[in-house]
């Protein structure tokens, strides 16, 4: 275990240096003066000449990168070109605004996309199971602005029992105000659900296919018993792989559902960044979502490890 967790800690290191990398050149290589994008179509050449000076823009792309990735590692992830700011309270204030989103969709998804999976294993070819599978094919092919407009239209605009945008005042915790999360957390719950239920359900299945519940089954023990105690446990490890994964896409795939509810998060800061050739807050929240992906990759392996003494070895 301490040498795969060492092992994949390297790894991690090396890919979070490639993608900032490719994030750096990809970024620099696109059409349009970023000086020019940041002091606007009224600029003078002069404005625009003194501006790049500041910036560094007129080094080398290597030397850029070089010190860009030397001041990152100190800590140090510049000012922003947007708001003219320190990125690193920033970065931290949306990150964890994000984190939050993320954590409660994880919550509330988990849980019930275990339950589902492994009733329609249970029932596999029964009517439940069609209607199961049926539902997280919905949902699956609805995009995200689709089903949080939906909800807001329901529970936001008919039935006005909770509010329709996620707005938090500057320096307040998004917890302080819980039901302005309820609609973004219930529109990114959705959108994990199919993949939680059907890949929940088809470890079940193969769980259920094994000897040793079969065993379980012919010793007489009630099904939720060889459900819970013997399937389970195996059942969900493809999910659990899943589960880390999404850690990574929860983070990067905010972007929809943060736009569409005004929710200051990770995902509306890259849109407004991309929009304002903001680079260095562009290279930041890439850095941050790519670390999400490895590190939730980790966690998903170690928690493999733990729950199947087999992958030990």
């Amino acid at each position: 275990m301490t040498e795969m967790i060492i092992r994949r800690v390297g790894l991690l290191a090396l890919i979070l240096f490639a993608v900032s990398f490719m994030t750096f050149m990809i970024v620099n290589v696109l059409p349009g003066d970023v000086a020019a994008v940041v002091l606007g179509d009224g600029a003078s050449p002069e404005q625009v000449h003194l501006l790049r000076e500041k910036l560094g823009l007129n080094e080398p792309v290597l030397t850029r990168f070089v010190s860009w990735l030397g001041d990152m590692l100190r800590g140090d992830f510049g000012v922003s070109l947007l708001y003219g700011q320190p990125i690193g309270p920033i970065l931290a204030t949306r990150l964890y605004n994000s984190l939050i989103l993320a954590f409660l969709a994880l919550v509330v998804s988990v849980p019930v996309a275990i339950l589902l999976g492994t009733v329609a294993a249970m029932k596999r070819g029964s009517w439940i199971d069609r209607v199961i599978s049926s539902l997280t094919a919905i949902t699956f092919a609805l995009p995200e602005f689709v089903k949080g407009l939906a909800l807001i239209l329901v529970f936001g605009i008919w039935l006005e029992v909770l509010p329709g945008s996620s707005l938090i005042e500057a320096g307040r915790n998004p917890l302080s105000q819980p039901l302005i999360l309820v609609l973004p957390v219930l529109t990114v719950a959705i959108g994990m659900q199919p993949y939680f239920v059907q890949i929940t359900r088809a470890g079940m299945i193969e769980a259920f296919r094994s000897d040793y519940v079969r065993t379980a089954v012919l010793k007489g023990l009630p099904p939720h018993v060889v459900a819970l105690k013997h399937a389970l446990r195996n059942g969900v490890l493809p999910a659990v792989a899943v589960i880390g994964m999404t850690l990574g896409n929860a983070l990067g795939g905010l972007v929809v559902v943060e736009t569409v509810f005004s929710y200051p998060g990770i995902g509306q800061l890259m849109v407004s960044a991309i929009s304002a050739r903001d680079v260095p807050i562009i290279q930041s929240t890439v850095m941050i979502v790519a670390a999400a992906y490895a590190v939730g990759n980790l966690l998903a392996d170690i928690v493999s490890i733990a729950l199947n003494p087999r992958l030990r070895y």
